[in-house]
């Protein structure tokens, strides 16, 4: 698995008033994400709802995405919580690339070292590349001191570390430099809200929720940055861009994150409107919806100059039109 350089959105699970599967939603989501210029999706991730999805849902979004998709894209799963083994195993049989390791939070606090690593040993005895999460708190991640984050950088199965901090980057920043010792692993940012600065920070690949929407602008962002000096204004620009949009995302309650990017899908006509439910997020303001619907009709007037208009596959609206920017 090619995981340096890879830009993977985390995608919502549409889900209609009564918490099923909008079956529409997703065939076209598989559509319109299948013609953008992403190096696959991560399914059963946060972002996605994995922990709380049964078992059946699980394996029909996991087989669609990988048949829509095609074998050269790659399929992260999430997998965690007491059941995480199992889901491991899931995934490899389905059809995953990748086991996104959900932080072993159900262990309860103060955990043994020993345990968390065995967790993940646990994880990578599916026979998949492992990716570590770091997670933010709230979002049920737990932080890993620096003796267990080397003892997890050293097994075997680990490919990469996501680090998803929110807003903590001294965090980012020591994780990092603890990262550097171990170059087989690749640093994947999932940090919305500082994604180009992350890059900077280290990170080579990225695992995020805002690549559900728009993600055409993040990959830009993304190799901009890897270009180094020829687009060094370009990425600024890029950055800039990025972080407008990812303040109305991800603003507070943050969780609601989760049914802003189903909003945006349909604002953007990716999905029906009747396919934004998230029964796991908190209310959202009254005025939440309007906001956003502002933000993106500034992000879409703003697309077109950005980068002198080359970013390829425009917005979910205009990719939606006529078949995005292609693989």
């Amino acid at each position: 698995m090619k995981l340096h350089g890879a830009f993977i959105p985390a995608v919502p699970t549409p889900l209609d008033d009564r918490g099923q599967l909008h079956e529409a939603a997703l065939e076209h989501y598989v559509a319109y994400m299948a013609a953008q210029p992403v190096s696959g999706v991560a399914v059963w991730v946060h972002t996605g709802r994995g922990l709380h999805l049964e078992q059946p849902l699980r394996r029909r979004l996991l087989q669609r995405w990988r048949e829509g998709l095609g074998k050269g894209a790659l399929v992260v799963a999430g997998a965690g919580g007491p059941g995480g083994e199992a889901m491991a195993h899931e995934a490899a049989e389905w059809g995953a690339d990748a086991i996104l390791a959900f932080p072993p939070a159900h262990l309860g606090p103060g955990a043994p070292p020993a345990e968390i690593v065995a967790f993940h040993e646990k994880m990578a005895a599916a026979g998949l590349p492992v990716i570590l999460f770091y997670l933010y708190r709230e979002a049920g991640g737990i932080p890993y001191a620096p003796d267990v984050l080397r003892a997890l950088l050293s097994l075997p199965g680990v490919a990469g570390i996501k680090m998803a901090t929110l807003r903590d980057v001294v965090t980012f920043q020591d994780v990092a430099a603890i990262a550097d010792d171990f170059p087989k692993v690749t640093l994947v940012t999932g940090e919305d809200r500082f994604l180009g600065y992350s890059f900077m920070l280290g990170a080579r690949a990225a695992l995020v929720g805002l690549g559900a929407i728009f993600p055409a602008h993040q990959v830009e962002l993304m190799r901009a940055f890897m270009a180094g000096r020829e687009r060094a204004a370009e990425f600024v620009e890029l950055a800039q861009h990025v972080d407008r949009l990812a303040r109305a995302v991800f603003a507070p309650p943050v969780d609601g994150y989760v049914r802003r990017l189903l909003h945006v899908l349909a604002m953007s006509g990716v999905i029906p409107a009747g396919a934004v439910h998230d029964p796991w997020g908190p209310p959202l303001p009254p005025d939440d919806t309007l906001r956003l619907e502002q933000a993106v009709r500034e992000f879409e007037r703003a697309a077109g100059t950005v980068a002198g208009g080359t970013v390829a596959g425009g917005t979910a609206g205009s990719a939606a039109g006529n078949g995005g920017g292609g693989r």
